[in-house]
């Protein structure tokens, strides 16, 4: 089917990425102004909808897929799968931002700044995960994933969903100020991607993909850096993304893996 074939199914997730964002945050501004506090969790809900719908919408009318693909399983492992994925995300970025303090390139931001916004902690991981994390992974490692897999070799997958993924960044808001840093900024996106699709082909869901997009957020709002060099910080912190998904993706020692890690492993044999 033409919309299944990676290149469409590509362009496709580009499209619905885009609106996802502005579709689901419409309602939003229609009904509020920026300053209102309405304003950003309504624009998030909103998001999350939007994904919903239109993934739906694309694998009922244009791939003829099934829902259950996209990897939204209903188990008991789903919540041990999304606290890991926050655990493994948060980690990679916090020890990256020790790593970026200690050779410095970066400064802790102040300690009275970071207690200020930690009241709000829970409030800033809400708008995280329903404005950013489960959209974007619902349909880069959720639906885009799935689609792949059925045309290309499980490394293929991992490869074409990280960097489309992270490619689309060159188009974010961000501290580069440089083509230079805008590149690294790509880089860094491409190792969250590659995180994420770790977690997936881990464990044949999208719950601890979405964990680890979750906590790489999370990390840099409970420890915060101040950038000295950024092009450098971004290097640290797209490596630690790619050994957290190396370190994901490793062998369990009973030998049961993932659908797509099995794949993987008849690959390099």
């Amino acid at each position: 089917m033409k919309a299944t074939h990676p290149v469409w199914a590509v362009l496709i997730a580009v499209v619905a990425m885009f609106a996802q964002v502005y579709g689901g945050s419409l309602p939003a501004m229609l009904l509020f102004d920026r300053g209102d506090p309405l304003y950003q969790p309504v624009g998030v809900i909103g998001v999350t909808l939007a994904s919903l719908g239109l993934v739906y919408l694309i694998r009922r009318f244009l791939g003829r897929q099934s829902w259950r693909g996209v990897g939204l399983t209903r188990s008991w492992r789903a919540v041990p799968h999304l606290l890991a994925g926050v655990l493994a995300g948060a980690a990679a970025v916090i020890a990256s931002n020790a790593l970026s303090v200690a050779l410095g390139v970066a400064t802790w931001l102040p300690w009275d700044v970071m207690r200020a916004q930690l009241p709000y902690l829970p409030l800033y991981v809400a708008i995280v995960l329903l404005g950013q994390a489960f959209p974007e992974e619902l349909l880069w490692r959720g639906h885009l994933f799935d689609t792949l897999s059925g045309r290309l070799s499980p490394r293929a997958v991992l490869i074409v969903v990280s960097v489309c993924f992270g490619a689309l960044h060159i188009l974010s808001r961000s501290p580069a100020d440089t083509p230079a840093e805008r590149l690294l900024y790509v880089l860094q996106a491409i190792g969250i991607g590659f995180a994420c699709a770790a977690a997936r082909a881990r464990t044949g869901a999208v719950w601890m993909a979405v964990g680890v997009h979750t906590g790489f957020h999370t990390g840099n709002i409970v420890l915060p850096t101040q950038d000295v060099q950024y092009g450098v910080q971004l290097v640290i912190v797209a490596c630690a993304l790619a050994v957290t998904g190396l370190l994901i993706l490793a062998r369990r020692r009973d030998g049961h893996t993932a659908p797509l890690e099995r794949g993987l492993a008849r690959e390099s044999s």
